[in-house]
């Protein structure tokens, strides 16, 4: 966890702002390569299978309504889900941040006398940083989903929600796995079936010997209290039915009232996210079966921020996301900057929107601002997340210097005075300061003009042309 991260939060704050790591990865060619052809890959896909839905805008409206009640009444949800899996043989734990769901986790894991789990692809064990946490207690964490295991072997970090490893290409990974990957053959190419041969072939050993696995969840079902995995390669099914204690961590967002309303994310899911009909692998388990799966099950409902958020009546629409990855797919800073110069777990505009509410804006403030504000990820978010308007939002709380307070607190002074306004259009267009196009503008106004090209003052002003007409 970076040094300068708040307690507690984990994995959601960078060690410098996002304008200077991204400014580190616009110079590297190959990483642009990379994620320009991932991305314009996936948006291809994913648009393909969504136009074949002819109710995919009501399908959006429902998962945004049935988001908006789940966070009206949260409370009375998590209550109903703790009391279904407790009845249905399960425990359940209540985590008030990073800290003590690591400490949950660890104890559980400890408890059972191993020193290795497996772990199930999970966004929000990368937010709480468990990793680290059961490194530290002595205790081995084996990611068995193939994007993830690359990052791990490659001793990286994920950049991206739904492939982690996008910033990778085939060559660098065989180069991680003839490095870091045990028994790996020294003969290994890139190609993509012998890279994923490989990579099957170590985790066999792992899934069959190792009675501890970690996961996330996708949704759960406060009726029944049934939790439910989505993936793409059975590495969660492997590890969700075959050790003996099974821990899931979940975000509290992730609650969902019913099996009706299950029905509406798994259609969702998938088109947006992975370009896919229905996901290949959908697992789903309520509770402990005798005999069947894990004979010990708990769940540990994280908050990490979420009430904080969850109190912002404009911010909480992020707690809407379902971690389909769609708005990183669309987005033109993502695709140029890759998902590190965020600096959080949560790349990308969910990232920007996310990331600083649940450190507190003040620690996280530049996120908000890497955005060009294009909308594009408003119109690819299934479930319809308004994130321009949250960034626009979040900007407003984020601090800002004196000089810049003094100054638009002067503009909107001099608007709200017809007279002094046009004084001043006429002075602005006179200046010059104004010159000619692509000229910036000096010390300190040269911070708008860095990245924008400074426009032609017009022939004459609106009120000018209105005058005369």
């Amino acid at each position: 966890m970076p040094a300068t991260a708040p307690a507690g939060v984990g994995h959601l704050r960078g060690t410098q702002p996002f304008p200077d790591a991204a400014r580190q990865a616009l110079a590297d060619p190959q990483l642009r390569r990379n994620l320009g052809h991932a991305t314009a890959t996936i948006r291809a896909k994913s648009g393909a299978v969504i136009a074949e839905v002819p109710d995919w805008e009501q399908l959006r409206e429902a998962g945004s309504a049935i988001k908006a009640d789940v966070l009206a009444r949260l409370p009375e949800l998590l209550e109903q889900l703790e009391a279904r899996v407790t009845a249905a043989g399960g425990v359940v734990h209540w985590a008030a941040d990073a800290t003590e769901a690591n400490g949950i986790v660890t104890d559980l894991v400890a408890a059972t006398g191993t020193d290795r789990v497996i772990k199930v692809k999970s966004m929000v064990t990368q937010e709480i940083g468990l990793n680290d946490a059961l490194a530290a207690a002595g205790i081995g964490a084996v990611e068995t989903d193939l994007a993830e295991l690359i990052v791990q072997l490659g001793d990286d970090r994920p950049s991206h929600i739904l492939v982690p490893a996008i910033h990778r290409n085939r060559a660098e990974i065989r180069e991680i796995f003839l490095r870091a990957m045990p028994g790996v053959d020294p003969a290994l190419t890139d190609e993509p079936a012998v890279l994923a041969a490989a990579a099957r072939r170590f985790l066999r050993e792992t899934f069959l010997s190792t009675p501890v696995a970690v996961s996330g969840a996708n949704f759960a079902v406060a009726e029944t209290g049934t939790l439910a995995v989505v993936e793409s390669e059975g590495n969660g099914r492997m590890c969700l039915t075959l050790p003996e204690t099974l821990i899931t961590v979940m975000g509290v967002e992730k609650v969902v009232p019913t099996w009706r309303d299950l029905e509406v994310f798994l259609q969702l899911l998938p088109r947006a996210s992975t370009g896919e009909r229905m996901n290949p692998y959908t697992s789903m388990w309520t509770g402990v079966t005798p005999g069947d799966g894990p004979q010990a099950f708990h769940l540990v409902l994280l908050d990490n921020g979420r009430s904080a958020v969850l109190a912002d009546e404009v911010g909480r629409s992020a707690l809407h996301c379902i971690r389909c990855s769609a708005c990183l797919n669309v987005c033109p800073v993502y695709e140029r900057t890759g998902g590190h110069s965020y600096g959080s777990v949560y790349p990308g505009p969910i990232g920007a929107v996310l990331s600083p509410q649940l450190t507190g804006v003040a620690d996280n403030a530049s996120l908000p601002y890497a955005s060009s504000l294009c909308g594009a990820c408003f119109d690819a978010c299934p479930v319809k997340i308004n994130i321009p308007d949250l960034l626009v939002h979040l900007r407003d709380r984020a601090p800002h210097p004196r000089a810049e307070a003094t100054a638009m607190a002067a503009a909107a002074y001099t608007m709200d005075h017809p007279a002094l306004y046009a004084a001043a259009q006429r002075a602005a267009r006179s200046s010059r300061l104004l010159g000619r196009r692509g000229r910036g503008l000096p010390p300190p106004l040269s911070g708008w003009t860095t990245s924008r090209d400074l426009p032609d003052p017009p022939a004459e002003t609106f009120r000018e042309w209105w005058s005369k007409r």
